[in-house]
């Protein structure tokens, strides 16, 4: 048995749904979610890169 709860990140090229979907096919299911935006240095100056999403998840065993 997998751990009961983790984060997934939405990775740079997914949308959430694409997220939570893989989420879905691990067998869990989304309880949180947390927001960071993620900057770079250009020319010593920081610069907005993208926003970085999580999503707490927690296992679901079936219900049949």
């Amino acid at each position: 048995m997998g751990k009961k709860q983790i984060w997934y990140e939405v990775q740079e090229h997914e949308s959430i749904d694409d997220c939570l979907a893989r989420m879905r096919e691990d067998g869990y299911i989304a309880v949180g979610r947390k927001e960071e935006p993620l900057f770079q240095l250009v020319n010593g100056e920081p610069t907005y890169l993208r926003q970085k999403i999580q999503f707490k998840a927690m296992f679901v065993q079936d219900r049949e």
